[in-house]
């Protein structure tokens, strides 16, 4: 069993921390987010650190909630105070993409061009014509829209087209043999 919960998460300098009504609220250079803090676990605010601890018996729930809400914290805090970023790279022939206004267009091997929405809270970029840098504050926030980016056109095992993370690592078949 993980104990993660354990470990206090530091308030970096320029953060601020308010615990109020059941929820969790952290504020810094690149914005505000907020959590609701669940009944199974207690969260305080002291010497400069937020420390989490379950409240009552020692149920599975409540030790899941622990490390969990510990976890939630840490993100809210390292995204207002840094951000996170997801980079994508783009394999095919003739497969780029670009930012049009308010619009992520990919020519992604269709009929037509893909046009895809960008989110007022995330800021998507295109430094190359084969690769997408998603960032924003909110850490569920960024992978869900690179994972929405990604599935338009998922890589494929054979000759390696698609839209793919920068990290992932594409396992290869072979095509058929005569």
């Amino acid at each position: 069993m993980s104990r993660v919960g354990k470990y206090p998460v530091a308030i970096p300098a320029g953060v601020d921390v308010a615990i109020a009504d059941g929820s969790l609220t952290v504020k810094g250079k690149r914005g505000s987010l907020s959590i609701p803090l669940s009944r199974l676990v207690e969260a305080k605010v002291e010497d400069g650190s937020v420390a989490v601890k379950p409240v009552g018996n020692r149920s599975s729930e409540n030790w899941t909630m622990w490390g969990t809400t510990r976890a939630l914290i840490a993100n809210l805090i390292k995204g207002v105070s840094e951000g996170f970023s997801k980079t994508l790279e783009i394999q095919g022939t003739g497969f780029r993409a670009s930012v049009q206004g308010s619009n992520l267009v990919m020519n992604l091997g269709f009929s037509h061009d893909v046009v895809y929405p960008i989110p007022a809270d995330v800021k998507i970029t295109t430094p190359r014509p084969t690769s997408i840098t998603v960032e924003g504050n909110d850490k569920q926030r960024v992978g869900q829209v690179a994972l929405d980016i990604r599935n338009f056109r998922k890589p494929e095992p054979y000759k390696g087209k698609g839209v793919r993370y920068e990290t992932e690592v594409l396992r290869r078949k072979e095509g058929k043999k005569k």
